[in-house]
């Protein structure tokens, strides 16, 4: 690869530090890069719109943590481009690689060796009197929720037009294996190895106990209608967006025709990724 896009979390000094040794070390290998905008001004070179960085790249390197690479998924998920997420932020499930791995990581890559992994993403839709009105495409979930204030939430759902239940709860969670290790993980749905090609669907604090979270083949389509009256409820993308919805609005939630694919590193362990974010074993 000699064609290399960055992309960094806003705000933060930390990625601003590491360019200044990252940029130099890309320009002795002959790689040409494109920085964002946001982060080009601090350096004081030229920058480009986040939306463009995917037509002049072969891959993306992002510094930031998970949040920023959910952001970036979107953004590159149409043009098929691979994305290396370097961790600076806390968890950090999606950007497993370490800063002090950066140049390890991305000899790999210019060299062809790093390993690729593609993730399952979803479209959701909004109908509202039959009409769509909003689509949006996400890597980790797609959740209805109320506000603090509202009332208990009720959901009609169905899944490949087939009557499942009536959701009655704070909110439901339609998850990708990506995100079973996010929202879902804290409303008590099961962790997924990130390769599979499933879908969850997890009610939040529902008021029936025996509503528990439910593991979907990916090719089904999942169709939520709303029936509480309540202006105070929202479907939130990827924890990122959000859409405010009415009483008989319509969430469809099906599989994404893109995928996101991310570059790791060869040695990499999902398992040990599991211990070290979860803590497992630590007493």
């Amino acid at each position: 690869m000699k064609r290399i896009g960055i992309i960094c979390k806003t705000g933060r000094l930390e990625p601003l530090e590491i360019m200044k040794e990252f940029l130099p070390w890309l320009r002795e290998r002959g790689v040409e890069f494109f920085v964002d905008i946001e982060t080009a001004q601090y350096i004081n070179m030229k920058g480009y719109p986040r939306s463009e960085i995917p037509h002049l790249a072969e891959a993306v390197v992002v510094f930031g943590g998970d949040g920023t690479m959910l952001s970036v998924a979107r953004i590159v998920c149409e043009q098929d481009v691979p994305i290396l997420g370097v961790n600076l932020g806390g968890l950090g499930f999606i950007t497993e690689v370490h800063k002090a791995e950066i140049f390890d990581a991305m000899e790999e890559v210019l060299s062809g060796k790093g390993l690729l992994e593609e993730r399952l993403m979803l479209t959701a839709c909004v109908q509202r009197h039959g009409e769509k009105i909003a689509e949006y495409t996400v890597l980790n979930d797609v959740v209805i929720n109320k506000g603090a204030l509202a009332r208990i939430v009720e959901m009609e759902t169905f899944i490949d037009r087939m009557y499942v239940t009536s959701f009655r709860a704070d909110g439901l969670i339609v998850a990708t294996p990506t995100g079973s290790t996010a929202y879902n993980l804290s409303a008590g749905g099961p962790i997924l190895d990130p390769k599979m090609d499933c879908i969850i669907l997890t009610p939040i604090c529902p008021h029936t106990l025996t509503n528990r979270p439910i593991v979907l083949p990916a090719g089904v389509l999942v169709e939520i209608t709303m029936k509480t009256h309540a202006e105070d409820v929202f479907l939130t993308l990827d924890g990122q967006v959000g859409f405010s919805l009415r009483q008989n609005d319509v969430v469809s939630v099906e599989k994404s025709p893109f995928r996101t694919r991310l570059l790791i590193r060869r040695e990499r362990n999902p398992f040990q990724v599991l211990r070290t974010k979860l803590k497992w074993g630590e007493r």
